[in-house]
């Protein structure tokens, strides 16, 4: 790996000198300036962002700490907040959990001695006690406190129109199923609090079934349990609390011969599926995905910034998109 003595020696100044470079400082003439800068491209230096950050004492870096980069809402999420820190000059940091508590308290551990600029934060554990109080800090799907903001989908709007979507095609049971929710309670349960107020609202059964989040192996039997109760019978429709989640069901209950839509319809929630090239073309809640990751990065500059924020839950609406599963 390239240092920054090689771009020094190259372009024949004193390390000191590359540096001034490398941090825009206006004392440089422009003739050195050329010279440092064509001996980095030369050797492909790329710099120490961590010890430029302590000695400027000012980061540029934004960390996102999220469950997992494999589940495609996850990963278009991320895509979208990298993009929009890099319009911003800022570089990412990924810190994947996998949704155990004790790495997210690591990473928010090794974050905070590193100093970076900021976090953006999704998370599903009892961590609250160990956020960093001097670290700005931007929430995704969980409020938190009142000075820490909060992005999120209007999770209750979404499950009441899933409601209403499924009673207009003509669905007469139906039914809720989810992850069983952990003990704290966040934005992604108004899902169910929708469906089922505006189920009682229309005078329809209301029907609630909830499973542990786990592999699709270990899932099944779950999924089997509900798919064969007598009081499953009933069920014309369902809505599932996750786009992915819904995929297995739907796999699960045609492997028990109950076809989608004409025995049983189906809306998700996510709009991870963007085309329909994959079968079936799921009728879903359509998160703004790329409106939340950037919003949740614009609000976090600006407390980097100093900014005082004026409120702390931004809501963003959701929409309905039709497919072959109603």
């Amino acid at each position: 790996m390239a240092s920054i003595k090689e771009v020094a020696d190259i372009a024949g100044v004193a390390v000191g000198t590359v540096s001034r470079v490398i941090n825009n400082h206006p004392s440089v003439k422009q003739e050195t300036r050329e010279k440092v800068l064509a001996a980095i491209k030369e050797i492909n230096y790329v710099p120490n962002e961590v010890a430029r950050n302590f000695k400027m004492q000012k980061s540029m870096m934004i960390a996102l700490l999220l469950p997992t980069i494999r589940h495609p809402f996850f990963s278009e999420l991320t895509y979208y907040i990298e993009d929009e820190l890099d319009h911003h000059d800022y570089k990412l940091i990924l810190c994947n959990s996998k949704g155990k508590p004790e790495k997210e308290l690591y990473y928010f551990d090794i974050l905070n001695q590193n100093k970076v600029a900021g976090i953006i934060a999704i998370t599903y554990n009892d961590i609250e006690h160990s956020v960093v109080k001097d670290i700005p800090l931007v929430s995704i799907d969980r409020h938190f406190k009142d000075e820490i903001s909060c992005v999120t989908s209007d999770n209750y709007n979404g499950g009441r129109i899933a409601l209403q979507e499924l009673q207009k095609a003509g669905v007469r049971h139906p039914a809720y199923l989810g992850y069983i929710a952990t003990s704290i309670q966040g934005e992604v349960d108004l899902r169910k609090v929708g469906f089922m107020d505006a189920a009682k609202e229309l005078g329809l059964p209301q029907a609630d079934y909830e499973i542990p989040d786990l592999d699709e192996d270990l899932l099944n039997p779950h999924l089997d349990q509900i798919l064969t109760a007598a009081q499953y019978k009933e069920v014309d429709g369902v809505f599932v609390n996750g786009d992915m989640l819904a995929a297995r069901y739907i796999k699960r209950a045609r492997e028990h011969g109950i076809q989608v839509p004409e025995d049983v319809k189906v809306v998700g929630y996510d709009g991870i599926q963007k085309d329909d090239l994959f079968y079936p073309f799921l009728s879903t809640i359509v998160q703004p995905v790329e409106e939340m990751a950037r919003t949740a990065v614009r609000l976090l500059i600006q407390k980097v910034e100093g900014v005082e924020l004026h409120k702390d839950l931004y809501r963003l609406p959701v929409t309905f998109r039709q497919g072959g599963t109603t």
